[in-house]
């Protein structure tokens, strides 16, 4: 009871420590709130910059236009309006206009030609510098290609609108985003969740000379490793889940339309699978705390901790861009390997596509390789020379 009481007494100082500070505070919230505003702004830009929507008009002054090419332009649908403007290339400059279109004289008489020596060039004028002119003009052009496609006709494909050829459905399609956007995403907000804290608690101790109060005391080694590393991990998994929040409600605003205009829907997951990802998070984030804890131990200050921890943070990545390959196939040894098990876990859980067991056994492992190191953490501490060098 006695040692339970002393880990508690560590974790309850070390919270205090934390929350008592209301810049540090600010850091578990902020990260999470700004990633969802950037990424939530990013969506909006993206679809406004680059896709634009369906209500979205462009206006062009074509001359010599055929009477094929304006019937496609005044069909109820199209987003092009045929404008008479004066100095039409100035008003493009000017972004006044969208487009100036030129057709040569007879296009229509000249493109049904046979034995052509020399095909007939259309002339399309537009402003790279503005998105709107820019979009009108991939639009024209592509326009432009069905037309001539359809000259020579010979056979269609999909062309049914009352059919939808693409059967992915939403699921899948959410599935497929998250799955391979997630793993990454989670990792490097974990591990700098844990960065964020983890070197301050001891190596910071160091530096202020205050761990060595904590050292005199009749308190167990192993029960201030294993307080300091519980306190560190509920203050990294509160980080951790503010940035999650925050990345997966924006993640369905940057994607806008999903995946080829299947809708991407984060409601298709239930409260099992977050219940798994969450235990995924928790032991990945207690063995993150454990690493830069023996790390920040053996440093003497926060800046050469920092220093120590930064190559980490590359390999983290590495293993969480590994994520955005697809998975290892569910082969049972990947879940041995600990934080790739990790990513191997978010990215089935979030395609759908997990087995509990695989879970489990991550944990399981996550764990244990959290224990190794709070073991050494308690032979740090436990080392004069390594807690009292300068």
């Amino acid at each position: 009871m006695k040692r339970k009481s002393n880990i508690f007494t560590i974790m309850k100082k070390e919270l205090a420590r934390f929350f008592g500070d209301r810049r540090m505070v600010a850091s578990i919230f902020l990260p999470g709130i700004l990633i969802y505003l950037i990424y939530t702004l990013m969506g909006d830009a993206l679809m406004s910059g680059f896709g634009g929507d369906e209500d979205t008009k462009y206006y062009l002054h074509a001359e010599n236009l055929p009477a094929s090419v304006e019937m496609i332009l005044e069909q109820e649908n199209s987003p092009f309006i045929v404008m008479e403007k004066q100095a039409p290339a100035d008003a493009v400059e000017s972004k006044s206009l969208d487009l100036y279109v030129v057709f040569p004289e007879n296009f229509e008489e000249e493109i049904l030609k046979e034995n052509k020596t020399s095909y007939p060039q259309v002339e399309i004028y537009y402003n790279s510098a503005s998105s709107t002119s820019s979009n009108a003009y991939a639009m024209f052009v592509t326009m432009l290609d069905i037309y001539e496609s359809q000259l020579a006709n010979c056979f269609d494909v999909n062309t049914d609108p009352e059919k939808t050829y693409d059967l992915a459905s939403s699921e899948d399609a959410t599935g497929m985003i998250f799955s391979t956007m997630m793993p990454m995403l989670l990792l490097m907000l974990m591990f700098s969740g844990c960065m964020a804290v983890a070197p301050e608690s001891i190596a910071g101790e160091k530096e202020r000379g205050t761990i060595a109060t904590l050292l005199v005391t009749p308190l167990r080694r192993s029960e201030l490793a294993i307080g300091k590393i519980s306190a560190l991990s509920i203050i990294a998994l509160l980080s951790g889940l503010c940035s999650f929040l925050g990345v997966f409600l924006a993640l369905p605003k940057l994607m806008g339309d999903g995946v080829d205009g299947v809708e991407i829907n984060a409601n298709i997951y239930q409260i099992t699978d977050y219940a798994w990802i969450l235990g995924v998070i928790l032991t990945t984030i207690l063995l993150f705390v454990s690493v830069i804890a023996v790390i920040s131990a053996l440093a003497s200050s926060v800046k050469e901790a920092a220093g120590f921890v930064s190559p980490l943070m590359i390999l983290v990545t590495i293993v969480g861009v590994s994520g955005m390959f697809g998975s290892n196939g569910g082969e049972l040894w990947a879940y041995f390997v600990p934080v790739y098990n990790s990513v191997q876990c978010i990215s089935g859980v979030f395609s759908l596509s997990y087995e509990p067991i695989h879970i489990l056994i991550t944990m399981l492992v996550n764990c244990t390789a959290a224990g190794v190191f709070a073991f050494l953490l308690t032979k740090l501490f436990n080392s004069e020379r390594v807690m009292f060098k300068k």
